[in-house]
């Protein structure tokens, strides 16, 4: 079963209007085609996105907490769950080995 596609089909220029085009485009001083340096310095839009590459990472995983712990970190509102990470790291600051 093929899928039927939703999108207009798109209607590619004959050689002339790609003429057109392009001298209208090049006649246009605020329009002027990117400089190979221009072209070099450019980062794919893939690199840009989310969020920025932190040099602490942090790990994803799995845990259950009591009801009220998570009742009471969510009241706190925006930003919850960094300051539960706060509250745990200070613990363990406290109660690790080199701490004592």
């Amino acid at each position: 079963m093929s899928k039927i596609s939703n999108r207009p089909a798109v209607a590619m220029p004959t050689v002339e209007e790609d003429k057109a085009i392009t001298a209208a485009a090049r006649s246009d001083r605020d329009a002027q085609p990117l400089t190979p340096k221009q072209l070099k310095e450019m980062v794919p839009m893939r690199t840009l996105r989310g969020r920025p590459k932190s040099d602490n990472k942090k790990l994803l995983v799995s845990v259950r907490y009591s009801p009220e712990v998570v009742a009471y970190f969510k009241s706190t509102g925006e930003g919850w769950q960094s300051r539960m990470d706060s509250v745990l790291r200070e613990y363990v600051s406290r109660h690790s080995r080199g701490a004592r």
